[in-house]
């Protein structure tokens, strides 16, 4: 079910790593439209392509306030008990990501600083298609409310009521989101990058959706910020004769019935580990919902990978850049000083990745496909810009202002070294105008 292989494999690895944030012709072609219908037609085209692809009929768009609490007082205790305890360690893990503004004195009566600016407005996107994820909802929203961001705007798809799934706007309520909207798909990434009589334009939009809301979120990049173009989700897990092969079989499947193009690797020099998780997943599987998604997902982009070495493992784990990766060996530590591309390492076999999706803090919303390489996990830097600060002297300027003019000249910006010299000549003249002596 999930096939064991080597690293001389290149195919079925290649297979894996090819799982980019690119869409087809038809999902392009799809997603131009109706974000050129959202531009031009505003809540109508929203109202019309709802009916359409949702086959429901949002009225009004924006969620009542009433409908909000009313969801909150529908929801179950634990659960809601559960919801508060995941947003408190969430909210206290990014409480330590805040930079603040800082300011220096450079002499000569110069400062110099950097000024961090909340956004006024950030557009969330939590799905609620074939699954619903309130944990995205948290995950998203709160980084925003840390970082300080003015409004907050949530869209979610719309169920057979017109109305996002229950537990998202119980959750929304959880939080005191305001604003939640009853629209899905391109047609809200759209919303959202272009503004609608009932949905404002924001200044950044986050979350994941399917491929037809990741090409929509790529093609208004530039036009507002976006936090990332989401590809299938991915584990790696890294182990070694020490590990617990049910604790891993386990694991690898977590990820896999999330999506049929989701990837489950394991590494690990010791061939007995693979050959026992190989056995524990198939005796697994069968009993899971999911089940058929998940053997999908593995006949494809599945692998039990034995290198020769560790060395040699921990260099191909390195080479996938994976979103979620697990160390199961007795020093993981150690291990984790060598590894360069991850989104998220969960270290030691009681650091199971549900722990990272759903309660421990740090943030889900990860870098897939490879972009771990240059890419972070969704945090509260994704929801404020920086400003650089300078106020420059008389005395400064005078001292450099020949050096400035110089450089300007270099790239030949001659009124830019004209802005500089005006100074200059000023300074050399007394207040009747004539040279200083």
């Amino acid at each position: 079910m999930i096939p064991l292989i080597t690293p001389d494999d290149t195919a079925r690895l290649d297979a894996i790593m090819s799982r980019g944030g690119t869409f087809s012709d038809e999902v392009d072609a799809t997603v131009e439209n109706i974000l050129g219908q959202v531009r031009t037609e505003g809540d109508e085209a929203l109202i019309e392509l709802t009916k359409t692809y949702d086959g429901v009929h949002p009225d009004p768009v924006k969620v009542p306030a009433s409908m909000l609490d009313g969801a909150v007082d529908a929801l179950d205790d634990d659960l809601k008990g559960a919801l508060k305890e995941a947003a408190a360690n969430i909210r206290r893990f990014h409480n330590k990501q805040v930079d603040e503004s800082w300011f220096t004195e450079d002499g000569d009566g110069v400062i110099l600083g950097q000024r961090v600016v909340p956004m006024d407005r950030a557009g969330l996107y939590v799905p609620g298609g074939t699954a619903f994820y309130p944990s995205s909802l948290l995950m998203n929203a709160i980084p925003a409310q840390v970082a300080g961001v003015n409004e907050i705007h949530l869209v979610s798809p719309p169920q057979d009521d017109g109305r996002p799934h229950p537990l998202v706007l119980a959750t929304a309520a959880l939080l005191n989101l305001e604003h939640v909207y009853a629209v899905g798909g391109a047609q809200a990434v759209g919303a959202l990058a272009y503004g609608t009589d009932s949905v404002p334009a924001v200044d950044t939009i986050v979350g994941p959706g399917n491929a037809y809301v990741a090409a929509a979120k790529k093609k208004v990049f530039g036009h507002v910020g976006i936090d990332s173009v989401a590809g299938p989700s991915e584990i790696g897990i890294l182990a070694d004769a020490t590990a617990d092969p049910e604790f891993v079989a386990a694991d690898l499947l977590s990820q896999a019935e999330h999506d049929e193009r989701a990837s489950a690797v394991l590494i690990t020099p010791h061939r007995p580990l693979a050959e026992a998780v190989q056995d524990h997943v198939e005796e697994m599987v069968p009993s899971l919902p999911r089940a058929d998604v998940i053997e999908q997902a593995l006949a494809d982009y599945g692998a039990c990978v034995v290198p020769d070495t560790m060395d040699a493992a921990v260099a191909l784990m390195n080479d996938l850049a994976v979103e979620h990766l697990e160390l199961h060996v007795a020093a993981p530590w150690d291990t984790m000083t060598r590894i360069r591309h991850a989104g998220a390492i969960f270290l030691g076999e009681y650091s199971s990745e549900p722990v990272g999706d759903y309660f421990a803090g740090p943030n889900h919303v990860l870098p897939t496909g490879g972009t771990a390489r240059h890419a972070s996990a969704l945090g509260v830097d994704d929801f404020v810009r920086t400003q650089s600060v300078l106020s420059y002297s008389k005395e400064r300027l005078d001292d450099t202002g020949p050096k400035i003019a110089a450089l300007a000249e270099a790239e030949d910006l001659q009124a830019h070294a004209e802005a500089v010299r005006a100074r200059l000549d000023r300074n050399d003249h007394d207040g009747s105008g004539s040279k200083k002596p």
